[in-house]
């Protein structure tokens, strides 16, 4: 989903992300701050709804969210889409005036994970002809009131179903606190004063919010059992309340807290396994110990973009569970052959024999959200 960096290249980022000298705001005291939501612009109240597919009624299957698996991620896509209809339905029925949906999830699916044939006619899908992040391109000032998210996961470490923040193995802190998914939704919102009302996801989520962001109208639709299980509430139950909550969190918006990161900020990305960070041990410049990267950033946004440098880099580490199932496969050969192969393609290149194939030009099309 992200493209690949060098270690210079990383460096480069990391130095850059804040002016020499800059302080900790955790070290004061002074993580975040809560603000009132800034004054509607225009008169017509906007929600944006995020939709996950980790924190979704009746599911206690992981293969539900994943696109490679065509058959269960077919069963999901049914969950996502009523799940969505739920919270839009409760949102317009709390006084919202336009509803828009974006994907968070990326399941991969080059198109929408949403049944669009079965998505409340009301809401709008957002799409654009170019890729963007949905977290932080398109924060805009007035262009919505409130935001809402939906089928929602806990953070990593929190034990909860499929539990993780971004991707696999990865850990984000900002100035000192660990965060979900939803909290880089809602820092990213707060810098432009506009709060997250609502959200739906696992026991675990629900204990990992209660602190930092009580005010959500939050509905929990599963306990979770492990990291690939869950006790999945009724659907018309836990749906039904989706409704009613998300209802509630629109007609007393006003109430909820705008989420700003103190800045500058201190953001460290924090490796567990699959992921791997012990390669930039050795690196200058690299604040690294224990599978922990830290550095300053000047704002949420340079500290959300050098983070995400940092897990292309992370992911290297999924190269050992590659090697693994390799050596399964192929068993005592696929060594000796992968060395052969890395080494002719060398040789190849130096003797101008073999070069990068260029990509096929890319077809005309929308891009809705993480890919």
């Amino acid at each position: 989903m992200r493209t690949t960096i060098t270690r210079l290249a990383l460096v480069l980022l990391l130095m850059s992300c804040s002016p020499p000298g800059s302080g900790d705001p955790a070290a004061s005291g002074e993580a975040r701050t809560l603000e009132d939501p800034a004054a509607d612009m225009d008169g017509v109240l906007r929600v944006l709804v995020y939709h996950d597919m980790e924190g979704l009624t009746g599911q206690s299957d992981p293969n539900t969210f994943r696109f490679s698996h065509p058959e269960r991620y077919a069963v999901g896509r049914t969950y996502l889409t009523g799940d969505v209809n739920a919270v839009v339905a409760g949102l317009f029925d709390g006084g919202a005036d336009e509803v828009h949906i974006v994907d968070g999830h990326g399941s991969g699916n080059p198109e929408p994970d949403l049944l669009l044939d079965q998505l409340d006619g009301r809401a709008e899908l957002v799409s654009r002809n170019e890729v963007f992040d949905a977290y932080v391109d398109l924060t805009e000032p007035g262009a919505y009131d409130a935001i809402a998210v939906v089928g929602m996961h806990a953070k990593t470490g929190s034990g909860g179903f499929a539990s993780h923040t971004y991707t696999l193995g990865i850990d984000f802190l900002l100035n000192g606190m660990a965060v979900t998914e939803t909290e880089l939704v809602g820092y990213s919102w707060g810098r432009v004063g506009v709060p997250v009302i609502f959200a739906s996801g696992d026991d675990r989520l629900a204990a990992d919010l209660a602190g930092p962001m009580p005010w959500i109208e939050f509905v929990t639709v599963k306990t979770a059992t492990s990291a690939s299980s869950a006790n999945p509430r009724p659907v018309d139950e836990a749906r039904a309340e989706m409704r009613e909550a998300s209802a509630r969190a629109m007609a007393n918006h006003r109430s909820a807290r705008a989420m700003r990161l103190a800045e500058p900020a201190t953001a460290q990305l924090h490796a567990v396994p699959p992921a791997d960070l012990s390669m930039l041990a050795s690196v200058p410049g690299i604040d690294y110990a224990d599978q922990r990267v830290t550095f300053e950033a000047s704002d949420f946004r340079a500290a959300y973009d050098g983070l995400v440098g940092l897990v292309t880099v992370a992911r290297g580490g999924y190269a050992a569970v590659m090697s693994e199932t390799g050596r399964a496969m192929a068993g005592p050969a696929f060594g000796p052959t992968y060395s052969d192969a890395l080494f002719d393609r060398w040789l190849d290149f130096e003797s101008d024999r073999w070069s990068p194939v260029a990509p096929p030009a890319a077809a005309v099309r929308t891009f809705h959200g993480f890919r």
